[in-house]
């Protein structure tokens, strides 16, 4: 159903020691939502970092949600999702990897085609190069588990580039702390019949600093979260 009037939207980063480029990708995505003459919100949710983050994201004058103790990217993004205000809810990563400018893409199925859930699928985008095998053959791992458990497939389960319903959002009683809330997300907006759609992103793994994902410690992580989403309510 084509969305009649514009909506609110709340685009929440979570934020874990990102200072080289906190800023820039919140600049980026204010740009990107003013051209589509959307109303919006930004929520910065900084993980208790110990670099100048929280400074760099209030000069941007966002709402900046800084926790006392690191807690994970899963109940960062929890938190926001609680806060947010809007219709419609994006998530994107603060380390650069993903493009403000694609927001429009990402946004158009839900503001004109009736979908619930938008992933930015990195595996969608053919010049899209993976540095880390072992996170890529990861990925197609989960995606396989997804598809057995729930019928349907997806190329990009691990995605942190999204656009969700609100209302969607809100019966979904998240639980995760860690990088397995893409998991949980995903599969409990599937067994809930929802209406999920992949379109294809750049995705520019990150040229500084290291990743703060384990692929074994949070990999074990995600395979749980898929099996309790789906048996759970």
């Amino acid at each position: 159903m084509v969305m009649k009037k514009r909506p609110l939207i709340s685009v929440i980063i979570p934020v874990f020691n990102e200072g080289p480029t906190i800023g820039n990708v919140i600049e980026r995505v204010k740009k990107s939502i003013e051209g589509m003459q959307f109303p919006y919100e930004i929520l910065v949710i900084d993980d208790c970092s110990t670099d100048n983050s929280p400074e760099i994201s209030r000069g941007e004058k966002v709402k900046v949600y800084q926790l006392k103790k690191h807690m994970g990217k899963g109940y960062a993004l929890r938190l926001g999702f609680r806060e947010a205000k809007g219709e419609i809810i994006v998530t994107l990563d603060s380390d650069g990897s993903h493009n403000p400018e694609e927001l429009p893409n990402l946004l158009d199925p839900i503001l004109n085609g009736g979908v619930d859930l938008v992933i930015g699928s990195r595996f969608l985008h053919i010049k899209n190069i993976f540095h880390n095998e072992l996170n890529k053959i990861g990925v197609y791992f989960f995606n396989f588990f997804v598809r057995m458990l729930t019928g349907k497939a997806t190329t990009d389960s691990q995605s942190g580039y999204r656009v969700v319903r609100s209302a969607i959002l809100k019966k979904l009683n998240l639980m995760s702390n860690g990088y397995e809330i893409e998991s949980e997300m995903l599969i409990k907006v599937l067994k809930n019949g929802h209406k999920v759609k992949e379109v294809p992103i750049r995705f520019e793994q990150r040229t500084y600093g290291k990743s703060k994902l384990d692929p074994f410690k949070d990999g074990v992580k995600i395979f749980k979260s898929i099996l309790a989403a789906r048996v759970s309510g």
